[in-house]
This record gives structure tokens, sequence and C-alpha cells, in this order.
């Protein structure tokens, strides 16, 4: 088979063709017609082939990370009930409305209970948060470095939450160049702070706060 042999082809006389002329005509048809197949009808079938494929693999993913929490779900609701019940205890250390002046009159025999001498004892505005309301109260109170010590461990073994916040301790009579001590002759200290105690907010008050955010986000 020459060159020649394609050159002077006779289609009319295709049948007469030598064998070998016909089998690379055969292949080139065939190759032509594969690639024709291809890019009208193949090219779309495996753009959603690779698609499914695709989405096979992120619905594995789904499926695994379902069946992980499936398997897992016992412990996740023994979880919740260990925080619900950790919440709960939480949540009684925070007195009602109604004890809060208790709350106050606790945290004034602490001091006094140490021979703390109060020069100041006020309580601010409170300030609600989601389902509890804040309260600062602005204390300063006079007395010796231990005292000052016992005085916070006190308030720190309360039943109910109270916080310390800026504290400051200072020697007031040191500038004047003496200095105040206790009948044990120990120097007398002034701390200044800021306690911060907390109640939970009551039925109404929740109900209240609720239609306030909510007119509030109506606004925005």
């Amino acid at each position: 088979m020459t060159l020649d042999d394609f050159n002077h082809i006779d289609f009319k006389q295709a049948g007469n063709l030598p064998v070998a002329v016909k089998t690379v005509l055969l292949s080139l048809l065939f190759f032509a017609l594969l690639a024709l197949g291809y890019y009208f009808l193949w090219i779309d079938a495996w753009a959603k082939l690779d698609e499914a494929q695709a989405q096979e693999q992120q619905l594995r993913q789904v499926f695994t990370a379902k069946k992980s929490q499936a398997i897992n779900l016992t412990r996740y609701q023994q979880q919740m009930a260990d925080i619900e019940i950790s919440f709960g205890a939480m949540l009684k250390q925070l007195p009602d409305k109604s004890q809060m002046d208790g709350l106050l009159t606790d945290i004034n025999q602490a001091g006094l209970g140490r021979g703390l001498e109060f020069e100041l004892f006020k309580p601010g505005q409170e300030t609600q948060a989601e389902f509890y309301a804040q309260m600062p109260i602005s204390i300063k109170v006079l007395g010796t470095y231990h005292a000052l010590g016992a005085f916070a461990t006190d308030i720190s073994k309360l039943s109910r939450i109270v916080t310390l916040n800026d504290v400051v301790i200072t020697n007031p009579n040191k500038a004047a160049g003496k200095e105040a001590k206790s009948n044990t002759g120990d120097v007398l200290l002034m701390m200044e702070a800021v306690a911060n105690t907390y109640r939970y907010l009551d039925a109404d008050e929740l109900a209240d706060k609720k239609k306030t955010d909510k007119a509030a986000a109506g606004k925005r």
C-alpha cells in the first residue's frame, strides 16, 4: 500500500479497493464518528457524571456527619441534662428581687464582722441581661490588711454570687506623714471596690424585657 493508492480512490468502486486501503478508510471513519459522538453526545454526559459524583461525595459527608451525631445522641443528651443541672444550680445562687435587701445586708455584715469601717456603701443602677440583672455597689472600707483579705474571702463564700471588681487598696494617711493604726497596732488601709451582685429576673420582668427588645428590634 502506497500513498498513490489514496490519491486515486474511486469511492464508486470502493468494493474493489485493496484490503489495506479499506482498513485505513474504515479506521478513519470510525475515529471520525467517535469524535463526533463524543462532542455531540458524550461530553454533556461526562459533565453530568462529574457533577453527580461530586454530589455523591457531599451526600456521603453529610451521611457520615449525621451517622456520627446519631451514634453520639445519647451522650449529647446526657451532656445537655448535665448542663441543665449545672445551670439550675447556678441559677439558685441568684436571688430574686425580694431577696436583694437580704443580700446587701449580708455584704455589709461580712465587713462589720471583720471589724471594717464602712465609709461608703452605695448601690448603683441595675442593668439587665438575658435572664438576670446586675447591680454594682460602690464600697469604701477602712481596716487592716488581714481584715480586708478576710472580708474578700467571706464575700466569695456567700451563698449568693457576689464579685469584687476594680479593687484599689491605699494607705490614706501616708501622704500626711502619719499612719492610722488599729488597736492591735496594725496599719489601717483603705479599700475601694465595686461589688457586683446578681439576681434573676422574674416572669413579669422577662415579659417586659422581651417586649422592649422586640420594640427596639422593630425600630432598627
